[in-house]
């Protein structure tokens, strides 16, 4: 998926981003897997948001789609600092914003704690800037909050997660894990691109390590 420039792995600082733009982009206001679903908000009342990232959001998309429970999903940019960035303008790195999938769940039906099992499983999160053969800042492992009650969940499943893996022989985690500030919508093909393009390129690879989920560092 590396398509656009010189990926690269450190974070630049926000005086040498992008400028974006004011306007966000063009974007479908469905789902093309569930057709009557927005994409785009209003969402139900008292459905829950996710936001993670994982590498390349195509195939990050498809893994939280099929997931029970999850009403809708999108992909979009996070983390960085150019307003409205292109996907060309991300893959540059000069944004600092990651390849991210928008999740919107019935928490009736799944748990922010599950949701982040699925994340965690779905994925290598040790590898810094980089996820598999997709090299740059925009591929790190990244889980954004959108309600202060997802810190202490979200905090406490990686250490959970990681004594999982320290005890499988893997290394330490690099997730980064912050406030979510902006969610920019990526363009209309890359939506839903697994389901557009089902033979299209998956860069997800997790380590085959379970994630405890729920249980603190002293339980797992």
């Amino acid at each position: 998926m590396v398509l656009f420039g010189r990926q690269k792995t450190q974070m630049i600082d926000q005086a040498e981003a992008l400028p974006g733009r004011p306007h966000s982009l063009p974007v479908p206001t469905h789902h093309a897997v569930f057709p009557d679903r927005r994409i785009l908000p209003p969402f139900p009342e008292g459905y829950g948001r996710a936001v993670f990232g994982m590498g390349c959001f195509w195939g990050a998309e498809r893994l939280f789609w099929q997931t029970p429970g999850v009403w809708v999903t999108a992909v979009g940019y996070a983390g960085g600092y150019t307003p409205n960035p292109t996907y060309e303008e991300v893959c540059t790195g000069r944004t600092g914003h990651a390849e991210v999938v928008l999740v919107v769940h019935d928490p009736a039906v799944i748990s922010y704690p599950a949701l982040l099992k699925v994340f965690w499983e779905g994925h290598d999160p040790t590898q810094g800037m980089r996820q598999g053969n997709d090299v740059g800042t925009q591929y790190r492992s990244t889980i954004y909050l959108t309600d202060p009650a997802q810190r202490p969940e979200a905090e406490a499943s990686l250490a959970a997660y990681q004594s999982a893996l320290t005890r499988g022989g893997h290394g330490t985690i690099t997730t980064e894990i912050a406030d979510l500030s902006d969610f920019y919508y990526a363009e209309d093909y890359h939506q839903q691109y697994l389901h557009k393009v089902p033979n299209g390129y998956c860069g997800l690879g997790g380590t085959g390590v379970s994630c405890p989920v729920g249980l603190t560092t002293n339980e797992a």
